[in-house]
């Protein structure tokens, strides 16, 4: 199940580290993904135009045993050019030999490293989510295939090392209270759009129109809005920016609003088909 790009209009996430992200080789989902190293410091992200929305594979139960927020902990970290969630799982190959180390030593411990996202023109962010390795196979050539569950989110404090991998300390981050909000009322609107969205992408695109399936799954409001964020597949600074914030209903509401504005333009574009079926 997938839908056509979103759009939206919000400010770019603007929160970032030193490039520090060594030229990073990996295969994700069977795509190659390739992010260079630079000395630049702090950039600013810039604002992207579309996302494109998808159904991801996303646990209905993810770890909810936050440590506490001012603990400070060394963290492994991987730059990579996406955004992990709270909750989602993350298929990787790992065949660079600075992240082979890094796996032989995460099997011996505890399984957890930081996924951070980076890209060339936007630098590495400060703010990741820890994924932690739940089946792993290593092949004869000491390759790795991997399936990681995002955890909790954490924000770089410090750089301890670089090589032969990025090393940080992290403070965790949590979702402060949202005053007067009604969160299950926002999230069952944000779900409702998808519905929608997903209802008038399948018309658009000439697929059945079935009823779309229970997509909240009775999680909370939280989870749910790290769930929404998972699937904004192709936008990885707007989900960045989703990742970065710290009260839920801002999340539900920035969420919504993308939802809503898309399923505007599939609205206009659908009946633009109804009229005009030919130029589709």
């Amino acid at each position: 199940m997938a839908l056509p790009q979103l759009i939206h209009h919000h400010p770019p996430s603007t929160s970032s580290l030193p490039s520090l992200n060594p030229n990073t080789t990996l295969n994700l989902k069977s795509y190659r993904l390739l992010s260079k190293s630079s000395s630049t410091l702090f950039h600013r992200r810039k604002k992207p135009n579309y996302l494109r929305c998808s159904a991801s594979s996303f646990s209905e139960k993810h770890h909810t045993n936050f440590p506490k927020s001012d603990d400070v902990v060394e963290l492994p970290l991987f730059p990579l050019p996406l955004v992990l969630f709270p909750g989602a799982i993350l298929p990787l190959q790992i065949f660079e030999f600075r992240y082979r180390i890094m796996m032989h030593t995460l099997l011996q411990t505890d399984l957890r490293f930081g996924v951070i996202y980076s890209d060339a023109v936007s630098g590495t962010s400060e703010v990741g989510c820890v994924g932690e390795i739940v089946k792993h196979e290593c092949l004869v050539d000491d390759r790795f295939f991997l399936i990681c569950k995002g955890q909790e989110r954490f924000r770089v404090t410090s750089v301890v090392r670089t090589k032969p991998y990025l090393v940080a300390e992290v403070a965790w981050l949590e979702d402060r209270p949202s005053g007067e909000e009604d969160l299950d009322a926002l999230a069952n609107d944000v779900e409702t759009y998808m519905k929608d969205v997903i209802r008038l992408s399948n018309r658009l695109n000439g697929k059945p129109e079935k009823e779309v399936v229970d997509l909240r799954r009775n999680l909370f409001p939280t989870p749910f809005s790290f769930f929404v964020g998972s699937t904004f597949e192709g936008a990885p600074r707007e989900q960045q920016a989703l990742l970065e914030l710290e009260d839920t209903a801002a999340r539900l509401k920035r969420e919504k609003e993308t939802l809503r504005n898309t399923l505007n333009y599939l609205t206009a574009a659908s009946a633009v088909k109804d009229v005009f079926p030919s130029s589709s």
